[in-house]
């Protein structure tokens, strides 16, 4: 059996009845919950260096704690110099345990570690209760050792939620602890 996840625990023991008060559901089932957190990377610019682009897909599967699927074109631009089934990225879909884990991962250790940071931006959210947010360098996570890494690379975080609207779906977000600007 799977240990419980700390984050897993606050959702059920204070988040859900903090977020029935505040926006009065009936149903425990009408709170939002995260449902999944995708990391996608972009890769365009290493797609003729196949060792460096293993390196990037090999450091999203550390920071994901899960294995990173590598992405292919779908169709040729000559303009890009790409072909059809050419890699040009890296992601993951993280759900359950796994996802929980990252998450308690980046809200405590890596977006603290991020220079003169001032929290994340309140403007990324889609109006259907997703979130989205880049990070700048892979860096910020401990399982990523700086001796081995060949260029600095950023990713895009996606969380999606149950939430209706915008404001249920940073009143989650916030209350598992991310850092919005004030």
């Amino acid at each position: 059996m799977a240990e419980k996840n700390r984050l897993i625990e606050m959702y059920r023991t204070e988040i859900v009845p903090a977020l029935m008060k505040q926006f009065e559901y009936k149903n425990v089932n009408e709170v939002p919950k995260l449902v999944k957190v995708t990391l996608n990377m972009g890769l365009g610019s290493v797609k003729d260096n196949s060792k460096s682009f293993n390196i990037a897909v090999d450091e999203l599967s550390l920071i994901a704690g899960q294995k990173a699927v590598p992405t292919v074109s779908k169709k040729a631009i000559s303009n890009f110099k790409l072909r059809e089934n050419m890699n040009i990225g890296a992601r993951v879909t993280l759900r359950g345990t796994k996802m929980y884990e990252f998450v308690d991962r980046l809200i405590s250790i890596a977006l603290p570690r991020v220079r003169d940071f001032s929290g994340v931006s309140e403007k990324s959210f889609d109006g259907r209760g997703n979130y989205s947010m880049g990070v700048k360098e892979q860096m910020l996570f401990p399982e990523i050792v700086y001796d081995k890494i060949d260029v600095i690379r950023g990713f895009d975080i996606n969380f999606v939620t149950t939430a209706k609207s915008n404001a249920e779906a940073k009143a989650l977000l916030k209350a598992f602890g991310m850092p919005f600007r004030k």
